[in-house]
C-alpha cells in the first residue's frame, strides 16, 4: 500500500518501523516541526523525524496540517491510507477523506475508554488492571471513529507510565500491520463506538499534575508516582526543596497496623508527616495509610535509593512534606 505516516513522539516510531519492515511504500512521513529543547535551547528533531531519516523516507513538517497548501501536497502523494499515531494535531475532514481507505489511528487504550491525549498515564494513575491498543477509523470526532481491531495488554502491579508506554508501542505496531492486511482483503468488520465513554477524558498531562497531595490515600499516591514515571514525575517539597519520588509502596491502612495507636485522630491533619526514616524507607503518613518512599531525587541531585539518600541527609521523625 502507498502509506503516508503521521506521528511525532517515541511511541510512534515502532509503528513506522513496522510499516517499513512489512514492505509498504511509505510515500511521506509527517511530523511536528522541530522544537527547542533543554537548557541550551538547541533545536531538536522529533523522534519520528529521526527514524524517518534513518529509513531514508521523505519528511514533511507543516505548522498546521489543515493548511490548503499542505493538503494539496498530501493529495499529490496519492496515499492509499494515512496512518496516524500520536501526531499531535487535529486532522481536518479535507485530509480524512483524501485516501482510498481513509485515515487509520493507533490509539493507546481500549476504546471507548480513555479517549484523549494521555491514555497511558491515566490508566496507571487510575489503577486499571488492563489497557491495550485500538486501531480506529478516524472521523471528525475526538477518538470516536469506528473500531477496527483491539489487543489487550494486562498491567503489572508495579507498572509505570514508561513501561506501559513501551508495551503498548510494540503492541500497536504489530496490530496495525495485521489490520492493514485485513483492510486490503476487505475482511475487517468495523464496530461503532457508543457516544459516551466509560471513563473521563484522558486529558494531556501537565507538570503540576505530578505534585503530591498528601491528604489523598497512600494507594492513590503510589499509583500517581508510577503513572508519572518517567515524565513529568511525582514530586513534593521538603524544607523548601523539590523532591521527586520515583518508587514507593503502601504498607498500612487506616484502622490497622501503625494507626492502631491513634484512636479518634484525624489522619489528614498529619498528612505528609514523616513517621520514620531508616533502611526500609521514608515512612510518610497520607490521608489514608502510610507510604514508604524507596527511591527519590532531591533538587539538583541524582536519583537514588533511599538508603543512599539517608547516608547524606538526616531526616527526623516528625518532619513534614509540604
Amino acid at each position: 500500500m502507498r502509506v503516508v505516516f503521521m506521528g511525532t513522539p517515541d511511541f510512534s516510531v515502532g509503528t513506522l518501523e513496522a510499516l517499513a519492515a512489512a514492505g509498504h511504500e511509505i510515500v511521506g512521513v509527517v511530523t511536528q516541526p522541530d522544537k527547542q529543547k533543554g537548557r541550551g535551547k538547541q533545536v531538536q528533531p522529533t523522534p519520528v523525524k529521526e527514524a524517518a531519516n534513518r529509513l531514508g523516507l521523505p519528511v514533511y513538517q507543516p505548522a498546521k496540517v489543515r493548511d490548503p497548501e499542505f493538503v494539496e501536497t498530501l493529495r499529490t502523494l496519492q496515499p492509499d491510507v494515512i496512518v496516524v499515531v500520536a501526531f499531535g494535531q487535529l486532522i481536518p475532514a479535507s485530509v480524512l477523506e483524501l485516501p482510498k481507505y481513509g485515515c487509520i489511528n493507533v490509539h493507546a487504550s481500549l476504546l471507548p475508554a480513555y479517549r484523549g491525549a494521555a491514555p497511558i498515564q491515566w490508566a496507571v494513575i487510575n489503577g486499571e488492571k488492563e489497557s491495550g491498543v485500538t486501531i480506529m477509523q478516524m472521523d471528525a470526532g475526538l477518538d470516536t471513529g469506528d473500531m477496527l481491531a483491539k489487543t489487550v495488554v494486562p498491567l503489572d502491579p508495579e507498572e509505570t507510565g514508561g513501561s506501559l508506554f513501551d508495551k503498548l508501542s510494540h503492541a500497536g505496531a504489530e496490530l496495525l500491520t495485521e489490520t492493514l492486511e485485513k483492510l486490503v482483503q476487505g475482511t475487517l468488520v468495523p464496530e461503532k463506538q457508543p457516544e459516551e465513554s466509560p471513563t473521563e477524558y484522558a486529558r494531556m498531562i501537565k507538570k503540576e499534575d505530578g505534585r503530591i497531595d498528601w491528604t489523598r490515600p497512600a494507594a492513590e499516591i503510589e499509583r500517581l508516582i508510577r503513572g508519572m514515571n518517567p515524565w513529568p514525575s511525582a514530586y513534593t517539597k521538603l524544607d523548601g526543596k523539590t523532591v521527586k519520588i520515583w518508587k514507593a509502596k503502601v504498607i498500612a491502612m487506616i484502622g490497622g497496623g501503625l494507626f492502631e495507636a491513634l484512636p479518634g485522630q484525624d489522619p489528614k491533619k498529619h498528612a505528609g508527616e514523616i513517621w520514620a526514616a531508616d533502611e526500609t524507607g521514608i515512612h510518610v503518613r497520607a490521608g489514608d495509610g502510610v507510604l514508604v518512599i524507596q527511591e527519590l531525587q532531591l533538587e539538583g541531585k541524582k536519583r537514588m535509593a533511599v538508603q543512599d539518600f539517608l547516608r547524606g541527609h538526616k531526616i527526623s521523625a516528625g518532619s513534614k512534606f509540604e
